[in-house]
């Protein structure tokens, strides 16, 4: 086994999970003083990582598909992605819709986590396909599995 691989999965993940740790924060601080908050974390985070895991790498068998010189231009999609994202921000810049709700105080539950961690790794997804089409078989499986030792840390 290759260990440039490893880091180069242990960057990769690090670079492209950066916004989970704030929203595990969130969570953590919702559910302060709940039993079982940290397992149901752990638990939600691994279901939608692995959910995030499953698209990406289905997307990535599908690009070998592709013809091959095609495939490096899956590298725009997370560009694209983030123009998307900017114009929709820019167009709803002056909204004065009050977006803010009232807190439960309940602790979050694992379906509710794994349900923001899928919809939040849009661009995780944008980023693992072409370096998993690129990556090859033996390669994907060392990027996953290090991801989703990772995800635990």
């Amino acid at each position: 086994m290759n260990l440039s691989i490893i880091g180069q999965a242990a960057g990769l993940f690090a670079v492209t999970n950066i916004d989970d740790i704030l929203i595990l924060a969130l969570f953590s601080a919702q559910g302060a003083g709940h039993r079982h908050t940290t397992r149901n974390i752990l638990a939600g985070q691994y279901l939608g990582f692995a959910g995030i895991l499953a698209v990406a790498v289905a997307a990535a068998v599908g690009a070998t598909l592709l013809p091959e010189r095609a495939v490096p231009y899956l590298g725009l999609v997370p560009l694209a992605l983030g123009i998307r994202a900017a114009v929709q921000a820019w167009r709803h810049r002056n909204d004065n819709g009050d977006d803010r709700t009232e807190a439960t105080g309940d602790a979050p539950g694992i379906a509710a986590l794994a349900a923001v961690t899928f919809a939040n790794g849009g661009d995780n997804i944008g980023v693992y396909v072409p370096v998993f089409a690129t990556a090859g078989v033996g390669a994907m499986t060392v990027y996953v599995v290090v991801f989703l030792l990772l995800v635990a840390v």
